[in-house]
């Protein structure tokens, strides 16, 4: 221990990270700037060749910065996972989608653990980072490990620590976003934070691994469960002929006690949509429903349906129907400023309209091309996809979309974010 701890305050330490994704990279970046050598890992080789030719494919990581460390020598990717026997510190960065039925997919996260194990040695710190379910470090990792025959917290260490990386987000990122970190042992947990420390500008330390599991189930729950609630709210709201943002603009006037969430068609991203399935998994497996988290897991995934049920009463107003109507879709991916696609709802939107018939278009400045199904739709340009649309969806607030200009050239918008606010058009429908 005391000769990693060593090599941690010397900045000598060989740091490798497991996965050059939207986590991975980020990272390995953040750790080559703190002056520490890192070794980027991947099984793509697209993705190792323009890291290794200074090259990014992460809108949040400049090509400059990436091209910088390269050059300095302190930043490099490989696919041969044969040097982790050099490394002495490993992260792993891999996804952690869910499977078709709902369940916890960690083939990613049981194949790096593999790829560690053959070449473990004593004095080496590996720490998760992959979302999980509570006790997937303690219960998955640690026994792999240990066969071995080297003892956690003495031979080696081992840590989970939540990825928090919030694409497109101009103030927080991965130096200044606070870094939550539980160890298998005490001695793991003082290696960890050692080495974090050179990297993250303030961790925050938990008494184990599972508590440091559940800290980010916890922070993504809690966002799933209120977003059910405001799109129930919506719906309601809906029902009763009042207007959904009127309603939420008047709440959050209260200094204390209320926190306002946005309805929309539905939830996307790598986080929202998939961790509190994660922990609801978990927890069935110790005979325990989670309630809130399915019920608001129910409301959000009907969302997309709740749109396209709107387009259709309101192309009925006009005595169209959707089918063979011509539906402009503003906005695919699943935030603005971005062009992540990863569980986007406006996919879902599109996929149901076409079920019904409906010819869809759509209009991102960020998505140049989207395939669903072996087919692809191209990005049209914004203007001419107004004048042939029969209806238009706004689903995403991209800040160069003119939304005045779609509001004025729409027969009908349908706008499930505020965007529209002080626009005013015979024909809004908020959703």
């Amino acid at each position: 221990m005391r000769e990693l701890l060593q090599k941690i305050e010397s900045k000598t330490v060989q740091v490798g990270v497991i996965g050059m994704g939207y986590v991975g990279l980020p990272l390995a970046i953040e750790i080559a700037s703190s002056g520490i050598k890192v070794l980027g890992i991947d099984v793509v080789e697209s993705k190792v060749k323009q890291i290794n030719e200074g090259r990014s494919y992460i809108p949040d990581v400049s090509p400059a910065a990436v091209s910088r460390h390269v050059q300095s020598g302190r930043f490099r990717a490989v696919n041969d996972f044969k040097i982790l026997s050099s490394l002495d510190a490993i992260i792993i960065c891999v996804p952690t989608p869910l499977s078709k039925t709902k369940d916890p997919d960690l083939s990613m996260v049981v194949s790096a653990v593999e790829r560690i194990a053959e070449h473990l040695r004593p004095n080496q710190l590996i720490v998760l980072e992959s979302t999980t379910y509570p006790g997937t470090t303690e219960e998955l990792m640690l026994p792999k490990f240990e066969e071995a025959g080297l003892k956690v917290g003495k031979d080696f260490f081992l840590a989970f620590s939540p990825e928090r990386v919030d694409p497109g987000n101009s103030v927080y990122n991965t130096r200044n976003t606070p870094k939550v970190i539980g160890g298998i042992t005490s001695n793991c947990l003082e290696v960890a934070s050692k080495l974090y420390q050179h990297f993250i500008e303030k961790v925050v330390p938990v008494s184990s691994s599972r508590a440091a599991e559940m800290v980010k189930l916890l922070e993504n729950t809690f966002r799933s469960v209120n977003i059910g609630l405001v799109n129930e709210v919506a719906l309601m709201c809906d029902r009763l002929r009042v207007d959904v943002w009127e309603v939420i603009e008047a709440a959050a006037s209260k200094p204390f006690g209320f926190m306002p969430f946005q309805p929309g068609p539905g939830l996307g991203g790598h986080c929202i949509p998939i961790d509190p399935l994660y922990l609801s998994w978990k927890l069935k497996t110790l005979n325990y429903r989670a309630r809130f988290i399915e019920l608001a897991s129910e409301i959000n995934a009907d969302m997309p349906h709740y749109v396209v049920n709107k387009v259709n009463d309101a192309l009925n107003e006009f005595s169209k129907s959707v089918k063979n109507s011509k539906i402009l879709i503003l906005g695919v991916s699943y935030k603005k400023d971005i062009d992540d696609l990863r569980e986007s709802p406006a996919l879902d939107v599109i996929q149901l309209l076409q079920n019904r018939g409906a010819k869809v278009m759509y209009h991102d400045p960020y998505v140049p091309e989207i395939r669903l199904d072996g087919t692809s739709l191209i990005s049209m340009n914004l203007d001419q996809g107004l004048r042939d649309a029969d209806c238009a969806v706004i689903i995403t607030n991209h800040s160069n979309i003119d939304y005045r200009k779609v509001v004025d050239a729409s027969k009908v918008v349908l706008d499930t974010r505020n965007a529209t606010k002080g626009i005013k058009s015979p024909r809004i429908i908020r959703l």
